[in-house]
């Protein structure tokens, strides 16, 4: 396996509590990693310091094969994104091109290409000319793949994509992520629905402030494992409990 992200000794702090200590693991491209641990563990924290939107007090984040600006693409949750903003997803998808346009350089033949590339991928050609407010939550959250996908990152950080889905989308989401994997990317995606591990992702990465077990769903999502995740967070302090508002499933 190939090497795509090593993250060494990171501590982030949110509001000066520290929300994951001196965490370090390697990851490898080719893979669909769950990022599981009890609310308040520091997983949004985790993607965002990836992500480089959060400073870290401490340690590093290095990607193997690509400079860290390009190579990663961060996905909020569904409920950070203002839905009423007037875009088609195709002018969603678009928007994954301007950071390598740079100031001058126009919209080409190639970046046409990938931006239809990302519209196959997430299974969304029939849509592309739809206002994103007019589509299924499902959709939505495809819509925002598209645009990581157009971006051409070899990371793709995604924070609980599957919540709020209905079993279709999930599947259709869950088809996406892995036509990425095949071509060779790193996903990591948040995800509180225990259940669903085993059949969505390869891998997993348990945490809990800091990094409790990583590897093969199949050897490291053991009961003992996740008991040892879930269960020492009641007694130490972290950053506030964001409770999942559920939102109704959408056709």
């Amino acid at each position: 396996m190939t090497p795509r992200l090593t993250i060494t000794d990171a501590t982030v702090s949110y509001n000066r509590v520290p929300a994951v200590h001196h965490l370090s693991v390697t990851l490898n491209s080719h893979s669909l990693v769950a990022l599981v641990g009890p609310n308040g563990a520091g997983k949004t924290t985790l993607l965002k310091a990836i992500a480089g939107l959060v400073p870290m007090e401490t340690g590093k984040v290095v990607v193997h094969g690509g400079n860290r600006k390009n190579a990663i693409a961060y996905v909020p949750q569904r409920e950070a994104v203002d839905w009423d903003f007037p875009i088609t997803v195709r002018g969603l998808a678009e928007m994954g091109r301007y950071p390598s346009l740079g100031l001058w350089r126009k919209f080409g033949a190639e970046d046409d290409r990938i931006v239809e590339e990302s519209l196959h991928v997430t299974e969304l050609e029939a849509f592309a000319d739809r206002q994103i407010k007019a589509l299924s939550g499902g959709q939505q959250q495809r819509a925002f793949l598209a645009r990581a996908w157009a971006q051409q990152a070899e990371i793709y950080l995604l924070d609980e994509p599957f919540t709020g889905l209905d079993r279709n989308a999930q599947e259709a989401f869950s088809g996406a992520l892995q036509k990425l994997r095949e071509s060779g990317k790193l996903i990591i995606a948040s995800h509180h629905d225990l259940k669903s591990v085993p059949e969505l992702f390869d891998h997993v990465l348990l945490i809990n402030g800091e990094l409790v077990a990583s590897g093969p769903t199949s050897d490291t999502f053991t009961n003992a494992n996740i008991e040892k995740t879930f269960a020492m967070k009641i007694f130490s302090g972290s950053e506030p409990h964001h409770h999942h508002h559920h939102e109704p499933h959408q056709a």
